[in-house]
């Protein structure tokens, strides 16, 4: 793939796309789906809502590219190095309250449009964590442990559950990873991988 010339139209449209992501990244996590408009972000990234039409075509896709943009952790070596990079993520999640992680669940809970624009982000996490699972069912296994992190994630920054907010994220991730490594493991190897 080659690279656009500085100055060249390909390369305007790049920026001026990459401008109004920006713009809606920061529309939906100040405002959530609902109430981020065309117009807002368009005006926010300095355009005509037109050409926010043009190049995404509605705000549902304007919101998956969103999602789309997000980097995915990436998840390397052998089962049980993979399963201590999703543990480590959460941690930093448990930590420090991710707000726009958290804008953006809150969208997906309560809008249907959302929920749907978001589950193609959330195969994406899923596909990678699977990948790295030795096992026939790791489509299944992967789930599972995305449903895990995003629950506990949903529970201790939005529910606001009294034990899981107020818990020290290092024991969570303490009591979470026999589950996390018998999950992320070969059947019949337990968590040890």
């Amino acid at each position: 793939m080659t690279t656009p010339r500085t100055g060249s139209r390909a390369e305007q449209r790049r920026r001026t796309e990459a401008r109004i992501l920006d713009a809606a990244a920061q529309a939906f996590l100040t405002d959530g789906y609902e109430r981020t408009t065309i117009r807002a972000v368009a005006s926010a990234a300095g355009v005509d809502a037109g050409l926010v039409m043009h190049y995404f075509g509605s705000k549902q896709e304007l919101f998956r590219q969103v999602i789309d943009a997000a980097p995915v952790p990436e998840m390397s070596g052998p089962p049980g190095q993979a399963a201590e990079q999703i543990l480590a993520a959460l941690a930093s999640r448990l930590e420090n309250e991710p707000a726009a992680s958290l804008t953006l669940l809150r969208s997906m809970l309560t809008n249907p449009e959302a929920a749907s624009a978001a589950s193609a982000g959330i195969a994406r996490y899923e596909a990678q964590i699977a990948e790295a699972i030795p096992a026939d069912d790791a489509d299944l296994r992967a789930a599972i442990i995305s449903a895990i992190t995003i629950g506990i994630s949903v529970s201790r920054h939005l529910i606001k559950a009294d034990e899981l907010a107020t818990a020290d994220p290092a024991q969570v991730i303490s009591l979470l990873r026999p589950c996390m490594l018998s999950l992320a493991a070969s059947p019949g190897h337990g968590g040890l991988s």
